[in-house]
């Protein structure tokens, strides 16, 4: 019980001091939606909170496409290499990866002068960071399936691509699908790779809200952290839904 109180209670102070009536969070003096209001009209944060969904999306649909090939490969072929290739942005601090990522991209810049840090430059990284979450759902799935069934698909005359479309993608489509919401949730919160990757001028949710509170936690970055973790809850509680067996894989 005190090990939940301590995971926790810190979230629920976070969003019941989003409604305090107050610009310091120092003490409750009454309840409000103003700090909503002022979040919904501010231009700068909505245009961050675009930018992160617009990247969200791109690189779920990506990382989804890739993660999903990696984890049929993880498991029909017994490759010593291939789950150290896509396991390894995982395990790595995201710190190195988002180091090594800058680098990469600054001698791709000089090189060939098309890849300056920007919007590209962050959907590539975080689609490289989603990509082995989402094999190691669809791969958790995958064990889970009865391979005869292909083998019996491919007897009766299918072809490899109908054997996939009629026997394998249905049964893995639970794993994808909560591998996509894992790797969107993962993609919109992410602040290290992002920080990194950034550049200058790129305006992201996350980096919004580290810039808002280096001068002070105001009710509004309150705000703004409650819809985030509403979000991301949602997509974790579907996600288990429609997987049970994908968080478990994660865990």
């Amino acid at each position: 019980m005190l090990t939940y109180a301590f995971l926790y209670l810190p979230l629920v102070i976070v969003v019941l001091y989003s409604f305090n009536d107050s610009r310091l969070n120092a003490e409750w003096v009454g309840f409000t939606l103003k700090w909503y209001d002022k979040l919904f009209h501010n231009e700068k944060m909505l245009s961050a909170a675009a930018n992160s969904l617009v990247i969200g999306i791109l690189a779920s649909f990506f990382s989804t496409i890739f993660g999903t090939l990696a984890g049929i490969a993880l498991h029909r072929y017994k490759l010593k290499l291939l789950p150290f290739l896509v396991l390894t942005p995982i395990a790595i601090p995201e710190l190195l990866m988002g180091v090594s990522l800058v680098i990469f991209f600054v001698i791709v810049n000089q090189l060939i002068g098309i890849l300056e840090l920007g919007f590209v430059t962050i959907l590539l990284s975080h689609i490289a960071f989603c990509i082995g979450f989402v094999a190691i759902v669809v791969r958790a799935r995958m064990q889970g399936m009865d391979d005869s069934l292909v083998e019996a698909a491919r007897d009766l005359g299918a072809s490899p691509f109908q054997a996939f479309r009629l026997i394998t993608l249905p049964v893995i489509k639970p794993g994808i699908i909560a591998g996509a919401l894992m790797a969107f949730t993962l993609s919109i919160d992410d602040f290290v790779i992002t920080f990194f990757t950034a550049g200058a001028g790129a305006s992201m949710l996350p980096l919004e809200i580290y810039s808002m509170i280096k001068i002070a936690v105001t009710p509004e970055v309150n705000a703004v952290s409650s819809l985030l973790m509403l979000l991301t809850l949602a997509l974790i509680v579907i996600a288990s839904r429609v997987s049970p067996s994908a968080l478990r894989a994660n865990g």
